[in-house]
């Protein structure tokens, strides 16, 4: 058996007692490690590192046979959800046959600050496990300002019953992104800070810049009052 010590030779009473799998090649140290790496970056990057961390070469077949045999369950919260925050990313497939592998959009979300999940190109699934949960109102509602996470949330609470709040991070990343005047940048982060989008909106009611158009746009998708 592979261990992140070298090759080990157990007999099946001490198999029996470490709790070994049957069939398997591998102990539960060096098959956690290899389950962490995959977790981190692509099976075939995890069978380098696994190589060059432990002197134990596993296939990135079997690194990925090892992650289908997993069972992940969702994480269930044990009080009610006053809270949750959604936002949605991209991972790139390995495509063997492509020379272009394809990007693909997953969303994760987070409970009461304390529960994650996510949900690989399944909106309704997310939906689905947050809809179990005991929500709470009000309900704050966290998101980066796309409209695609507002319609989640959309789906889960009325108006009248949830508060929905853009994090300050992706507010100024898109701020920043219109570029110009350092003055009139600091200047709006000031207004949009105390909550005053119209005044912020109207710095830059006289910039040609396209940036200055698409963060009006940006700003008009939520409410800070």
């Amino acid at each position: 058996m592979k261990s992140l010590v070298g090759v080990l030779e157990i007999r099946q009473s001490q198999a029996e007692r470490l709790g070994v799998k049957a069939y398997s090649r591998l102990s539960g140290g060096l098959e956690k490690a290899n389950l962490r790496l995959s977790a981190n970056e692509s099976f075939q990057d995890a069978e380098d590192d696994i190589v060059a961390l432990t002197g134990m070469r596993v296939g990135h077949s079997t690194q990925q046979r090892l992650v289908g045999r997993q069972s992940f369950e969702s994480a269930e919260a044990k009080q009610g959800v006053s809270e949750v925050s959604i936002d949605g990313g991209k991972v790139r497939l390995r495509d063997l046959l492509e020379s272009d592998s394809p990007w693909r959009d997953y969303k994760a979300v987070r409970v009461e600050g304390i529960y994650y999940n996510a949900f690989f190109q399944d909106n309704d699934s997310l939906i689905d496990y947050l809809s179990a949960q005991r929500l709470l109102s009000p309900q704050v509602c966290l998101g980066d300002g796309h409209a695609g996470v507002w319609n989640l949330f959309a789906q889960l609470t009325t108006v009248e019953t949830r508060w929905e709040i853009l994090d300050w991070y992706h507010l100024k990343e898109n701020l920043y992104k219109v570029g110009g005047s350092l003055k009139r940048l600091a200047a709006a982060e000031m207004l949009l800070w105390q909550g005053q989008v119209e005044a912020a909106r109207a710095l830059f009611a006289d910039c040609r810049r396209k940036q200055a158009r698409n963060f009006e746009a940006y700003l008009s998708t939520f409410s800070l009052d």
